[in-house]
């Protein structure tokens, strides 16, 4: 499996346990919690395998953060009606914008 894909398995994985952390309402429902523990364990066992592939650590944590933020943010406004506003939208575009930065810097 390549950097890339355990990359995007560790985004879906760290999105799915942040998710759950919702649904989990403080730990009191038992299937989203354990989704909360297993999303999360995935997350780093895929972040982990994608630095042992030798991505640079910094554009590794920079992607799979950006797009855990964004996708989570997405899920928010779509699956749980939580607002969003022309500032949040920019903040988004600002992050993703640096971790292009970050990643077009670490080519050089």
């Amino acid at each position: 499996m390549g950097a890339y894909l355990y990359l995007a398995l560790a985004i879906a994985a760290e999105v799915t346990g942040t998710v759950s952390l919702k649904l989990s309402e403080g730990f009191s429902r038992l299937v989203p919690s354990v989704l909360v523990v297993v999303g999360y364990g995935v997350a780093f066992f895929g972040l982990s395998q994608v630095l042992k592939a030798g991505l640079p650590i910094g554009v590794a944590y920079a992607v799979w953060a950006a797009a855990g933020v964004a996708l989570v943010a997405l899920v928010g406004v779509l699956f749980f009606k939580e607002p969003i506003n022309l500032a949040m939208v920019c903040g988004l575009v600002l992050v993703i914008g640096g971790v292009v930065l970050i990643e077009m810097g670490s080519k050089t």
